[in-house]
């Protein structure tokens, strides 16, 4: 019996690591991802139209998220502008398709879409345009 244990113990221990890395992988790109959208929605609430804010919004998310290391197989980013007036407010989803594709041994999907929502108020004394020729 001791034999055996000796023999599979080890076994055991890489299976429960593999386990932990994948779960930790999980966990760390939805956080990333977290953190994508909130910094996606910041950078859109500080700008001062709408084409703009989606904009800086599709390139923070996909900065942030290459930055930290996290790779989409596909990216999509929705800003919701219609608050962006001063007190307002920015929504912006962020969805990316991770790879799980190393973990199929235990049975994870290949990949997995997660996706986080932020939302951003918009500067209440911030000057805007203002069509009279002022601002």
């Amino acid at each position: 019996m001791a034999a055996e244990v000796t023999i599979v113990a080890p076994f055991l221990v890489m299976l429960l690591v593999f386990v932990g890395v994948v779960i930790h992988r999980g966990v760390d790109a939805r956080i990333r991802v977290d953190d994508a959208a909130h910094q996606a929605a910041r950078a859109a609430s500080i700008e001062r139209s709408p084409a703009a804010a989606s904009a800086a919004a599709q390139s923070t998310a996909a900065s942030a998220l290459s930055s930290a290391g996290v790779t989409c197989a596909s990216l999509l980013v929705s800003a919701a502008t219609g608050g962006l007036r001063p007190g307002g407010t920015v929504s912006v989803t962020v969805s990316c398709k991770v790879d799980f594709g190393d973990a199929l041994i235990l049975g994870v999907p290949g990949g997995k879409t997660l996706s986080a929502t932020s939302v951003e108020p918009v500067d209440l004394w911030r000057s805007t345009v203002n069509t009279g020729g002022q601002t």
